[in-house]
């Protein structure tokens, strides 16, 4: 089984990066930073009669980049109660691909899939970090892939999550269930 990383954080080695590297640690993976690519928001043409248009940016070789792979890991700071803006462009622009000719099985391949969701907040983030992971299983479940979990921890300044035993432990328990 393989395994891509979508790194959602704007942080360099921020308190979800830090959680997730220790899910990985031992793991050969894949490693996806979206804060390094340029991914255009959706323009919604689905409706449209001449579809979606052809967009210039870095969006369809991550696609590339994680429809070989058997497991997604992603990996996004709570912001706002959700995940980033940059993971949520990344994630609106699915519907572009269920619809492009270039990926005729887009959704049959993610439904080959398992996910899981790696997520820190700094307030609270075991209650208000809820309705993103609740959003992270709709997406799932539209697109057919399995939603295998996921890990909440506790961060706001770079480093808490070293305090956050609960979130540690949990990352322990799935890098042994990944190998």
């Amino acid at each position: 089984m393989t395994i891509s990383v979508i790194y959602g954080g704007t942080r360099p080695n921020g308190n979800t990066e830090t959680l997730t590297k220790l899910v990985t640690e031992g793991i050969v993976v894949e490693e996806i930073y979206l804060k390094d690519y340029s991914i255009e928001p959706i323009i919604d043409k689905r409706h449209a009669e001449e579809g979606f248009p052809e967009v210039n940016d870095d969006y369809n070789s991550i696609i590339d980049r994680i429809l070989p792979h058997d497991i997604i890991i992603i990996s996004t700071p709570i912001y706002w109660y959700s995940m980033t803006g940059t993971m949520k462009n990344f994630v609106d622009r699915w519907s572009q691909t269920l619809r492009d000719p270039k990926y005729p099985d887009f959704k049959s391949l993610m439904a080959s899939k398992k996910a899981y969701v790696i997520a820190v907040g700094g307030d609270e983030p075991y209650i208000k970090g809820l309705p993103m992971i609740q959003q992270f299983q709709h997406i799932f479940d539209f697109v057919g892939t399995t939603f295998e979990g996921y890990i909440i921890g506790e961060g706001n300044r770079p480093g808490d999550i070293s305090q956050d035993m609960k979130a540690l432990s949990a990352a322990e328990q799935l890098r042994k269930k990944l190998q």
